[in-house]
């Protein structure tokens, strides 16, 4: 009996946002409104860490990385959801729904050591400023954030690979925005204890790690400037610390919420909101927190605006006279 009631799925259905049909309009709009100002405000990010020298710092080489994997995170679910949205079609295919789940994973785990690395170079940054140059060499930073990608290339390789040797029946329903890898353990119809348990064990070492390194660094921070004499310079660093803690405390205080704490989780329209606060509204967030209230890169972005201005007005210019001969 139990093999009769089993079948290849060779799609899955993402039921997607409980949304009335009536109100599908106006959230369309507001993911999309959402989702492009990720996506710009991150890229723009990167355009100008690339194009200002002066930014050619530690600093702002984990920024563009970190703004990339945002950009990225948010494009492994969102746009698939608006398009569910607008067109009506639930259905992903099997092959699709793993790729997406991968790659959720992989940018996920990416952010969370981006982070860590960020706390640790503002750390050395404010407790060791003499040898910042020496220690946040440009070797090592690259090293920092490769073995970054390749840690979180493994991690979700992992879960892939245990998740492809599964089963599932004919439930191929997913309550979901996107493929879920909870979701998709609780469909399979195969014995998922191995899978769980990974899940568990990965996901509370890195947690642990990155909250760790997280919290020793900014605690190596707070006992260093408390004994600046300098009021300017301690509110200057706590103003940095604090921003990128808010950031922290929502990304973090999310996951632990969605897969540390079952009684959280009785509902799947919390479980959705939940991932949309760590899958949209923190990559939209960042740039703001991040760059956008810094100094540097409001200067990069002013000298950029006044070039396009400049090239806009030479082309006025040269067209005009052109005209005019």
């Amino acid at each position: 009996m139990q093999m009769e009631n089993q079948s290849v799925v060779s799609e899955f259905l993402l039921l997607g946002l409980p949304i009335r049909p009536e109100q599908q309009g106006g959230f369309f709009c507001l993911f999309l409104g959402m989702y492009l100002t990720t996506v710009l405000g991150n890229l723009l990010i990167v355009l100008l860490i690339r194009l200002d020298s002066r930014l050619y710092t530690p600093m702002y080489f984990f920024l563009s990385h970190l703004a990339f994997t945002d950009v990225s995170f948010s494009s492994v679910t969102i746009p698939k959801m608006l398009m569910n949205m607008q067109t009506h079609n639930l259905s992903i295919p099997y092959q699709g729904c793993i790729s997406q789940m991968y790659f959720y994973l992989f940018f996920g785990c990416v952010d969370n050591l981006l982070l860590v690395v960020m706390a640790y170079d503002r750390y050395v940054a404010i407790c060791h400023p003499l040898n910042y140059t020496i220690i946040m060499r440009e070797e090592l930073c690259v090293l920092l954030v490769a073995g970054s990608w390749a840690l979180s290339c493994g991690s979700a390789l992992l879960h892939t690979l245990l998740l492809a040797r599964l089963s599932f029946c004919a439930d191929n329903t997913i309550p979901h925005f996107f493929c879920s890898l909870p979701i998709l353990l609780k469909l399979s119809c195969s014995n998922t204890s191995l899978n769980e348990l990974v899940v568990f064990t990965a996901g509370a070492v890195l947690m642990v790690f990155a909250l760790s390194g997280i919290l020793v660094s900014y605690g190596c921070i707070g006992a260093s400037i408390l004994r600046v004499p300098s009021t300017k310079g301690i509110c200057k660093a706590l103003s940095t610390c604090g921003s990128h803690l808010s950031v922290v405390s929502l990304f973090y205080g999310t996951i632990m919420a969605l897969y540390f704490f079952p009684s959280l989780n009785n509902s799947n329209d919390k479980e959705m909101i939940a991932s949309l606060m760590y899958a949209v509204v923190t990559p939209m967030l960042n740039p703001f927190i991040y760059s956008l209230r810094n100094k540097d890169m409001k200067l990069a972005l002013g000298i950029l605006l006044r070039s396009l201005k400049n090239c806009v007005l030479a082309r006025l210019v040269s067209s005009t006279t052109q005209t005019l001969l």
